[in-house]
């Protein structure tokens, strides 16, 4: 399973990956059949060092940085969304977790006492 879950995220990668780099190859088709550069064309993904050795990013003309993340991620915690179904998977892995514990201590058990 862990095999699996590697080579379906090694794939989405690629895929995204290979989105990115064919709207950066489209963007510099655009160039050519134009003629000439047009300052408001702009890659697909760009990378900046900024101020103080932080990176910004651009995609798709969205500037992303850190500090957009954190940001979002203290929103997220002050409004403190009730979200049934992470609840319901959080129960559930508990629920299978302590299922698994269980099993494994009866395992043992039985193996220590033979």
């Amino acid at each position: 399973m862990k095999m699996f879950m590697l080579k379906v995220s090694l794939i989405a990668s690629l895929m995204f990956v290979s989105v990115l780099v064919g709207m950066q190859h489209a963007n510099g088709g655009i160039h050519k059949m134009k003629g000439y550069e047009d300052s408001g064309f702009r890659g697909a993904f760009i990378v900046n060092e900024a101020d103080q050795g932080e990176y910004q990013a651009t995609v798709l003309g969205n500037d992303i940085s850190s500090h957009d993340l954190e940001e979002k991620k203290a929103k997220l915690e002050k409004m403190k969304a009730y979200n049934f179904f992470s609840d319901m998977g959080k129960k559930a892995a508990d629920g299978i977790t302590a299922a698994v514990k269980k099993l494994f201590d009866s395992i043992t058990g039985l193996i220590e006492s033979s």
